[in-house]
């Protein structure tokens, strides 16, 4: 297996799209993605692995002063035994060292206390727990920091947002 950088969007995008249906989350357009990788520049990095020629992974990363972030991540649905997702972490991580990076953050855990989360980590599936049993096999440790934060320029319309949100469980 081999892992190149790369700047082909579309096929990250396309590696996205099949993560997200596979793992059932919403995902950003190939112009969302292509904007973000403009606006970084030299700070962004997408490194695919491959097998025998066929795509199997791909990942966006970004490196800041001495921390890099994992942003994004996807795979294929074929050969997942080879494990390209560990191989293309690997390979970041040795990219942010390059670029004076002391920090790798792989950004996004569920919002559950360490205590559940290291309890409940071999069962549960839904939302970012799958993400959370891949990340931990890394090691680490886990920081939080502050959440994200509404402004509110609409406050009727945001009342219905929260009202909505809590009843689909997200609120």
């Amino acid at each position: 297996m081999t892992v190149q950088p790369s700047s082909d969007l579309k096929l990250f995008s396309r590696l996205m799209a099949i993560t997200g249906e596979r793992d059932a989350f919403g995902i950003h357009s190939q112009a969302y993605y292509q904007r973000a990788y403009e606006l970084l520049g030299s700070h962004a990095a997408i490194f695919v692995a491959a097998l025998e020629g066929e795509e199997l992974a791909a990942l966006f990363a970004v490196a800041l002063g001495k921390r890099a972030t994992y942003l994004y991540g996807a795979s294929s649905n074929t050969h997942r035994d080879a494990m390209p997702t560990y191989l293309i972490q690997w390979e970041a991580m040795r990219w942010a060292k390059g670029q004076g990076c002391i920090e790798y953050d792989l950004w996004g855990v569920p919002d559950a206390s360490l205590e559940t989360q290291e309890a409940e980590f071999t069962e549960r599936t839904e939302g970012l727990w799958g993400v959370y049993r891949f990340k931990r096999g890394f090691g680490g440790e886990l920081r939080r920091s502050a959440g994200p934060w509404d402004r509110v320029y609409n406050r009727p319309l945001y009342n219905l947002y929260r009202w909505w949100a809590g009843r689909r469980g997200e609120g």
